[in-house]
């Protein structure tokens, strides 16, 4: 009984003291929440310190894809450029190769043309006055076919500029298996007579290689240069960032 007593006593002396303490508008539960509240604060965003990813690249590789970049972004963009509907030959253009191809029937002839990349003059006179009557001097070069049932080709080497068509050279060529023997090519294209030349020319110009059709096709390989040289640059840029 009387160690009841004392314990009742003491529990009641403390109880007082504890509400004291916590505050009588508080529970407990409110106690334990300001408490981790407080600690969950101190993690403030400003002592977490941040993840940082470190390249493992030379610094001559990430100067070299820094410099890809800024080319990739200086070049000239290009545009989209629509084959006329009355553009006497059929497109072959396969994206990443060098050349394109042409081709058109002509009577009992198939012609083909390969077109490789232009030649374009980026020469700048210091002259204001020169540049006004500058020649401009871009041009792209040209292999015709033109095939016959027999499959002997009459090839001519061709330089196209601006309104102009030049006849660089010409040969016959045998059929693949045969046995004949056609090594004599003629003399230098410039070295033909005058009028045989004219004639030769009208021959190609009857089969659609005159300024009308290569003034669109210099134009097409420039823009398709720009498209190719991007392309590359970024699939250099791709192998670099691996």
């Amino acid at each position: 009984m009387a160690l009841n007593l004392v314990l009742r006593r003491a529990s009641s002396s403390l109880l007082p003291l504890a509400i004291r303490t916590v505050g009588s508008p508080r529970t407990f539960h409110s106690v334990i929440s300001t408490v981790l509240g407080a600690k969950k604060c101190s993690f403030s965003r400003s002592s977490v310190v941040p993840f940082q990813r470190f390249s493992t690249k030379p610094a001559s590789d990430e100067k070299l894809i820094e410099v890809l970049e800024s080319e990739i972004n200086c070049s000239d963009q290009p545009t989209e450029k629509h084959i006329p509907d009355e553009f006497p030959f059929e497109f072959q253009d396969n994206p990443g190769e060098r050349t394109i191809l042409l081709t058109r029937k002509f009577g009992d002839e198939i012609i083909k043309v390969e077109v490789d990349m232009p030649n374009v003059d980026d020469e700048e006179d210091e002259d204001d006055d020169d540049n006004e009557h500058k020649e401009i001097n871009d041009s792209i070069p040209l292999v015709v076919s033109i095939t016959k049932g027999s499959g002997t080709c009459l090839e001519f080497g061709v330089t196209a500029l601006r309104d102009d068509v030049q006849i660089d050279h010409l040969s016959m060529k045998r059929p693949e298996n045969s046995e004949d023997q056609l090594a004599y090519d003629g003399p230098e294209f410039t070295e033909l007579d005058e009028n045989l030349q004219k004639a030769f020319h009208k021959y190609l110009e009857n089969r659609g290689i005159k300024p009308s059709t290569t003034n669109f096709l210099l134009e097409y390989m420039i823009n398709r240069d720009s498209k190719e040289y991007l392309h590359w640059l970024n699939n250099l840029k791709k192998f670099i960032e691996k």
